[in-house]
């Protein structure tokens, strides 16, 4: 077994849209093993320079360049002898731009479209409609016309390639297989000023071009192929590759002569395979057998079952703290504990940091067995206030007495984490005493037959105390469970942001308030808060949240952007939500250097049908990134 040596190897030309700038981020996106490198747009060919592969093919529709590439390969010193006849004056410039390439020997040929990148202005490579080379004169003073090394490594470089003249689709159908690397560069999408400069060559790359090229990579993906392609940030390629993970990292632009037509954005698609094979990020990943402890909930819009793809994408990075800023049922802060981490939990609902309290804050203390059963005892006054307000609503009048008990007993436990313990476990038993676990209606007219509906709510108590006990467990951290506005939350020395905001859609609400202001109730004992009587549930206001409307949304996301700027930023999106992802990743641009996109199919229950089914749908859920 062995390996090519490496030698130093530059790109031979100057090339507009050229990815010297990118092989930081383009670099550990190659798998480690391939069987060929691929690449059916090589321009200026900087990656594959930087790659310097074994075995590849590279190729392009330009005549005129693959002929430069397949000269240096062949006859590196012909092409050397004729650059060193050529100067760099204004008159000898034109003179040779007037030449047509196809009349002249090709070393010649390759030298002229050499000495003519190296002369003309800012590199472009520009021809009319008959094809002939019509960019102006550069006027640089020194230009290094013939680097003679330079051009002997690459000729040892291409020598190993498979030079062809063809087009991609040519290339992708008939000489790709799976095992492959693929490295896709096509002419970009244009985006503001710096997009509106004519094509590479004479030939249009236009919107149904770039749909037939996102075909032809999603039957790669399906064949084995390992697929990296960039694009200018526009939105038809995040139409297109919204299957596939992308980062959007910034860029500068030398086409425009004017200074604020020099930057933008590329976006990096990552066509990874479908099987575990030799890449190591096909591992399944493995949760803490301590995950198996936390209590199942019914919580709208839990991501218990995407925990494995937010530690995928978190555990890239070095990290100690982290804030989960919308803790929600708690099952993100609480894996993050398992893995060690000091985990900050806030949520505008008090019932979710009650959760927090009880399983992340809490490092060891549980509630046993006689103290729990004494809480089922009526020690004291009951105020009667659920059987009261409440009666055949929700609950039989036998389980609305055992819930002012336990209120009753609660609010008098002194230890702070106890009293979570046993709230948590009461909250959860009314949640499983309800078809659905929902408070948007009165009665039990969705009763499925479960058997959680058939047990008690002393029963259900007992067994809630049990389970959250098993959930207690010490990370020897300092966690903290906060219930507060997530825009007032501190950003001082927060190494990760978790934000799961309430997901704003034209189509329903996003008011967790509505679904649980029973159980919201409890956790606050209904302090604060004031019940509509004139409604059918006795809600009460829902709290007032930025996420409730889509100009709110927009500028909560920014704001929270903002103040986190320092942290790295995960944010768990739904693609049926507003904003929409083009517009987060334009958000978080503005704060972030890097922005990935992560998509992640998922099922989501909306509620029964008038049938009594199950309303479900699939849509993509997104993580987006940001650091």
């Amino acid at each position: 077994m062995y390996t090519l040596k490496r030698i130093e190897v530059k790109p031979i030309l100057k090339w507009a849209g050229g990815k010297s700038q990118l092989l930081h981020e383009l670099l550990p996106r190659i798998p480690d093993s391939y069987d060929r490198y691929v690449e059916p747009f090589v321009g200026g060919a900087a990656l594959f320079f930087a790659v310097q592969p074994e075995h590849a093919i590279i190729s392009d529709s330009n005549p005129e360049l693959i002929n430069l590439y397949q000269c240096v390969a062949d006859n590196v010193e012909g092409v050397i002898a004729h650059l060193k006849h050529y100067v760099n004056t204004e008159e000898a410039f034109y003179r040779i731009r007037s030449q047509d390439w196809r009349d002249l020997p090709a070393t010649e040929a390759a030298a002229r479209m050499i000495y003519l990148n190296r002369t003309c202005f800012n590199g472009l490579y520009r021809v009319n409609r008959k094809g002939e080379f019509n960019v102006p004169y550069g006027r640089y003073k020194n230009p290094r016309i013939c680097d003679e090394d330079n051009l002997r490594n690459a000729s040892v470089v291409l020598k190993r390639a498979e030079i062809l003249c063809k087009d991609y689709v040519d290339v992708l159908d008939n000489r790709t297989g799976s095992g492959d690397f693929v490295f896709l560069d096509p002419p970009y999408l244009p985006v503001g000023e710096w997009g509106d400069f004519k094509r590479y060559t004479k030939e249009q790359f236009y919107e149904e071009d770039h749909r037939r090229l996102a075909e032809s990579i999603k039957r790669l993906h399906a064949h084995n192929v390992w697929t990296v392609l960039t694009n200018s940030n526009h939105p038809l390629v995040h139409e297109l590759y919204a299957d596939f993970p992308m980062v959007i990292v910034p860029t500068k632009r030398n086409i425009s002569c004017r200074g604020n037509g020099r930057t933008g954005e590329d976006v990096i698609v990552e066509c990874k395979p479908f099987s575990k094979s030799k890449c190591e990020q096909y591992l399944t990943i493995k949760l803490p057998s301590q995950m198996s402890h936390f209590p199942a909930t019914r919580f709208m819009g839990s991501k218990r079952k995407l925990l494995a793809e937010i530690w995928k994408v978190a555990s890239r990075f070095e990290f100690e703290t982290v804030l989960d800023l919308f803790s929600g049922s708690g099952v993100v802060g609480y894996m993050f504990k398992t893995f060690g981490k000091r985990v900050f939990c806030n949520d505008y609902m008090a019932l979710s940091a009650t959760y927090a309290k009880a399983m992340i804050e809490n490092n060891d203390v549980v509630l046993s067995d006689k103290e729990a059963n004494e809480l089922l005892e009526p020690k004291c006054d009951v105020d009667d206030f659920v059987s009261r307000t409440f009666r055949g609503l929700y609950f039989s009048d036998e389980d609305n007495a055992v819930i002012d008990i336990l209120r009753s007993n609660i609010a008098r436990i002194r230890d702070r984490y106890k009293k979570a313990i046993a709230m948590t476990a009461l909250i959860r038993a009314c949640t499983k005493k309800r078809p659905r676990g929902l408070f948007t209606y009165i009665g039990l007219r969705y009763d499925d037959g479960r058997k959680d509906l058939k047990m008690s709510m002393r029963e259900q108590f007992l067994a809630g105390v049990k389970a959250v006990n098993a959930a207690v467990f010490s990370n020897h951290k300092e966690n903290l469970s906060r219930h507060g506005d997530a825009m007032k939350v501190s950003a001082d020395g927060v190494d990760v942001v978790y934000i799961d905001p309430p997901y704003f859609t034209p189509q329903s609400d996003n008011e967790y308030v509505r679904r649980y202001h029973f159980i919201e109730g409890l956790a606050r004992d209904w302090n604060g808060v004031e019940i509509q009587e004139n409604t059918l549930t006795k809600k009460f206001k829902s709290y007032p949240t930025p996420f409730s409307t889509l100009p709110g949304a927009v500028d909560a996301f920014d704001r929270l952007f903002s103040r986190f700027r320092d942290s790295v930023l995960i944010v768990s999106y739904s693609s049926n939500s507003l904003p929409a992802k083009d517009e987060m990743v334009a958000l978080m641009s503005k704060y972030k250097t890097h922005v990935e996109v992560v998509p992640i199919d998922y099922r989501y229950n909306f509620g029964n049908r008038s049938d009594g089914k199950v309303k479900r749908d699939v849509v993509k859920e997104y993580i987006f990134l940001g650091y």
